[in-house]
């Protein structure tokens, strides 16, 4: 069972969070933790405007620091991949990224986020007997006939996603709250949209 962090209200989606202790290095010895997903930790820089992530999952680490991952004004800006620093319970490698320092949506951005997660969730229903597959057609169909309301730099980032996830062994995930988020003049951030099925 996981526990809530403080700030989460009821009713929030909480997700399993990864258990592992920080791994021992330089860079991360002494920070401050600022979070927890199910397969990433989050540790403050100290400059206010990056973060350390520990990411245990490739498809973290495929979405933050492959060559091709996608980019642009809606998706997380990578300083440095500082390589490998450890093994995670889940057997695969701790890297550690150096990435720009997110906040948690709210204003015209939670507003944004909203309309994007209700239409994905409606094309995750309407495609649901493609099993697994459903959040790629669903997310590919938002790109192709977009929600009234959603700026058209989302939409081409929602199309820019759609085509890194078919290339990778990953799928979309834009459900949750917590995968969304925005820098701190408001602009809405795809900060973890994928994971390994």
């Amino acid at each position: 069972m996981t526990e809530p962090d403080a700030g989460d209200a009821a009713g929030d989606i909480i997700a399993a969070r990864i258990a592992d202790p920080v791994p021992v290095h330089p860079l991360l010895d002494g920070r401050p933790e600022l979070g927890r997903g199910e397969s990433s930790i989050v540790l403050d820089a100290g400059d206010g405007e990056r973060v350390y992530k520990v990411v245990s999952s490739p498809a973290d680490y495929y979405y933050l620091a492959a060559d091709d991952r996608p980019t642009g004004i809606h998706f997380p800006r990578l300083y440095r991949d500082h390589g490998v620093v450890g093994k995670a319970s889940n057997g695969y490698s701790f890297r550690l990224l150096e990435i720009e320092r997110l906040e948690p949506i709210s204003g015209p951005a939670e507003a944004v986020a909203h309309i994007l997660s209700e239409a994905y969730w409606q094309g995750c229903e309407k495609w649901a007997n493609l099993g697994v597959n459903r959040g790629r057609l669903a997310l590919y169909h938002i790109a192709q006939e977009p929600p009234p309301g959603l700026p058209g730099s989302i939409v081409q980032a929602i199309a820019a996603l759609s085509d890194f996830i078919e290339e990778y062994p990953v799928q979309p995930d834009i459900l949750n709250p917590h995968n969304l988020m925005m820098r701190a003049d408001g602009t809405l951030v795809f900060s973890d949209p994928v994971f390994l099925p």
